[in-house]
């Protein structure tokens, strides 16, 4: 039997399949298919079925990571959508918070609320700050909105009532109204979305969640008949931002937890990976075709975050604490008004695509600065599978760069990766020198189609001394998601002054969700022995307004002091300072509920004996006084373990390529991971 993971990115989908019986790992790689995901899916698993020799009535695990979601954000491409909320609430998506982010760029604009006003309706229900109610809930009215929203072309509805996330009875009541009068239309609730105080972004999340599930939904359901048309059986699982795996009909009613799932799937692989290796201080480095991914992890665990944006608008949900910039390797080069050069965020991704892929593109990309530079093989990728087309790229650099500038074809490719590298290393130093870490204290885990391609220079521009490459980088996300659980967070506000009471309180409230994951995970048919809960409180001091997350072991009555001072070390180790003397908030309860799953074997082991011979040699451009040099190529399979090279070497295999400057030291370890020393 065989497991599969897949990691739809926006220029390739990639593909990880586990033997369960001998533990060989097999990687493929296929163009993605924008305008469908669910196509690239089936296409590429029947490929990857048919070559290496495995029946679809072998799949026994399907995993994918997508932003299907994150993308209908970001495109608009969404449903029309609706919006019900109590009296005087109507307009907390258009006003928002007080913040600005950049107060003095005049260009600045905020993103259009993504329900129109005349769909954004109130009722006079009202319950107090404890749940109480003060209106019920007025169901003619109602009864009458859910018509007239129909009646307009909206398609999906958000419900969210002030202080719902202390008592979810009146959202309740009112869907099931809806869904009585208009069961055409779909329903999200907050209660369920995001049971947490601070009304912008539990409206802000609950309306996303209503905007992109109607798709969602129907993409889901391409994919799973796809699937089967393939002869695959399993049901298809879909990773969520923060770290785990979630089935399908949980993802149809909570689409927004798969926002940025992809990425996510990649910090965990890393995390595993660098564990095995010994190393807990990583940053990891993602760069895809659209974006490069970066994340933090130190003492072996990911940085975790639950206030994020998405196109402009707020998402409140636990997810791996991700920084995305728009430098990949289908970032696109130009100049701009003025004659600068400028390089990304948008991006030409797999239609067109780049230049040399001959696929109709026009602009030049990263991609085609590297062909020209010889990083990349000037005819073929993916192992030979892809053509690409160095002359053509050439040409565009020459006629689109190179001639406005006064440079040559060499010079003007390298500025462009020049300025691609500076941006990534932009990213790293806003996760790591601009919060109080030392990036050079860290290993740079380099993974992607073109993570390995960039790691050296950009370690050396971050000041780190050290990358780890692991086998197959371009698949790291798809093999993440072999490597994760089955995980939902639950999550319900108790915000309340720390004391005797509210940390028994606190208890309860521990024991009430627990009971609740243990019935989601009885549901997915996880056994006991299988499940795991991990418990963590947001606090605070009083009179703040941020608050700093708290993993707990335990709420017994005797463990509020050993919170206490782990609250103190937390609030230390984010600001720099603590105050023992002051009083303590608690916020919010968190429960993740995970089911643990099979996993293959993290490391994929090579031969001792390879011959360490190049496949050949190319001249490759370096710049920086180097110019052009002849350069030993390498397969990766060919390369020995526990051995060691010099640069310049550039190392290619299916998914990526590695490039080795001049004077950097390689090291092949026993496992098959490279090892860059700057």
């Amino acid at each position: 039997m065989v497991r599969i993971g897949i990691d739809v990115g926006g220029t390739f989908t990639d593909f990880v399949m586990s033997d369960t019986r001998t533990g060989q790992l097999s990687f493929f790689k296929v163009p993605s298919s924008p305008a469908d995901p669910s196509e690239a899916i089936a296409d590429g698993t029947r490929e990857l079925l048919a070559r290496f020799g495995v029946a679809p009535q072998e799949v026994e695990y399907f995993g994918h990571g997508t932003t299907v979601a994150t993308n209908m954000v970001i495109e608009r491409r969404g449903v029309s959508t609706g919006l019900i909320t109590t009296r005087g609430f109507r307009d907390v998506l258009a006003i928002g918070r007080q913040t600005r982010p950049a107060l003095y760029d005049y260009a600045v604009q905020k993103p259009a609320p993504l329900v129109r006003r005349a769909h954004r309706l109130e009722n006079e229900e009202r319950l107090d700050a404890g749940g109480n109610v003060l209106r019920p809930l007025d169901e003619a009215a109602l009864e009458e909105q859910a018509r007239a929203l129909v009646a307009a072309g909206v398609q999906s509805l958000a419900i969210v009532f002030i202080h719902a996330y202390r008592n979810p009875g009146h959202e309740e009541q009112a869907r099931r109204v809806v869904q009585r009068v208009a069961p055409s239309l779909h329903v999200s609730i907050s209660s369920e979305v995001l049971p947490e105080f601070r009304e912008f972004e539990r409206t802000s999340t609950t309306v996303l969640n209503a905007y992109v599930a109607p798709r969602m939904q129907q993409y889901l359901d391409r994919l799973s008949a796809r699937m089967l048309e393939v002869g695959v059986q399993a049901d298809p699982l879909t990773f969520h931002s923060n770290g785990g795996l979630m089935p399908t009909e949980t993802v149809k009613r909570l689409p927004v937890l798969t926002c940025l799932s992809g990425p996510a799937a990649g910090v965990v692989g890393s995390t595993m990976i660098g564990a095995a290796t010994g190393l807990s201080e990583i940053i990891t480095f993602d760069v895809g075709g659209t974006s490069t991914d970066v994340s933090l992890i130190t003492g072996q665990r990911p940085s975790f975050t639950s206030d994020r944006l998405i196109a402009g608008y707020p998402v409140k949900m636990p997810m791996v604490d991700i920084h995305v910039v728009g430098a990949g390797g289908g970032s696109i080069a130009r100049l701009d008004d003025v004659g600068a050069l400028k390089v990304g965020p948008e991006s030409a991704g797999a239609v067109p695509g780049p230049v040399a892929f001959r696929k109709g593109g026009s602009q030049i990309t990263v991609t085609d600065a590297n062909i020209v530079l010889g990083r990349l093989h000037p005819q073929r990728l993916l192992d030979g599978r892809m053509a690409v087309d160095r002359h053509a790229a050439v040409q565009a650099i020459e006629s689109q760069i190179a001639r406005p500038l006064g440079l040559s074809v060499e010079e003007a490719a390298y500025g462009i990766v020049r300025i691609a590298t500076a941006s990534m290393s932009r990213a790293i130093r806003a996760i790591s020198n601009e919060h109080g870490h030392d990036a050079a204290e860290f290993v740079l885990f380099a993974f992607g189609g073109a993570g390995p391609l960039h790691a050296a220079e950009v370690a050396k521009e971050c000041g780190m001394s050290r990358v780890l490459i692991p086998n197959e980088p371009g698949t790291m996300c798809a093999r993440g998601i072999l490597l994760s659980d089955v995980s939902r967070d639950f999550v319900r506000t108790q915000l309340a002054p720390l004391d005797d009471a509210s940390w028994k309180a606190l208890g309860a409230l521990a024991q009430q969700m627990q009971d609740e994951g243990n019935r989601w995970l009885q549901s997915e048919k996880v056994p006991e022995p299988l499940r795991r809960f991990h418990l963590a409180i947001d606090a605070r001091y009083r009179g703040q307004t941020h608050d700093i997350r708290v993993p707990v072991q335990s709420v017994e009555p005797g463990a509020r002091a050993a919170f206490e001072e782990a609250f103190h070390c937390c609030h230390q180790a984010q600001y720099g300072h603590d105050h023992a003397d002051r009083p303590i908030e608690v916020v919010t309860c968190r429960m993740q509920a995970v089911g643990q799953v099979p996993k293959p074997d993290i490391q994929r082991t090579g031969s001792a004996v390879s011959s360490n011979r190049p496949t050949g040699r190319r001249d490759v451009y370096f710049g920086d006084g180097h110019g052009w040099v002849s350069t030993p190529v390498l397969h990766r399979d060919a390369l020995a373990l526990d051995t060691e090279r010099v640069g310049p070497l550039v190392i290619e295999e299916m998914s990526s390529t590695t490039v080795v400057p001049p004077g950097t030291r390689m090291r092949v370890d026993l496992t098959g991971n490279i090892h860059l020393e700057i």
